[in-house]
């Protein structure tokens, strides 16, 4: 049985951590934070990373931690839910897809000198 547990951290915006735990061990997480967004007062989550281990892949793990953290949205009367993928993610792409989300903009990312 995979069991999920839910740890907030942060001050400034809610940030949170869903692990998804079988027998004790991490086997999967997301990690959230709810975003400003203008012309919506109460902001949007966005999703900054999910993982499954491997071998727990294509056993309703990943989906499991999206349904719960669409359902967390849905307490906090958010109504939208962003995240980003690399190109060739493929599989993480049809996986996002088959769960219903759109894929519908591009995320840029700069790497800064700290020289």
């Amino acid at each position: 049985m995979i069991i999920l547990k839910l740890f907030f951290y942060g001050t400034m915006f809610l940030k949170f951590v869903m692990f998804a735990l079988f027998e004790n061990d991490v086997v999967g997480f997301v990690t959230i934070v709810q975003a400003l967004s203008i012309g919506v007062s109460i902001g949007y989550l966005h999703i900054q990373a999910l993982a499954v281990k491997k071998e727990f892949q294509l056993r309703g793990v990943g989906t499991k931690l999206l349904r719960h953290t669409e359902n967390y949205a849905k307490e906090l009367g958010i109504t939208s839910i962003i995240l980003c993928s690399g190109f060739k993610r493929t599989d993480a792409h049809a996986f996002y897809e088959h769960n219903g989300y759109d894929k519908d903009s591009y995320c840029f990312d700069k790497i800064i000198n700290l020289d």
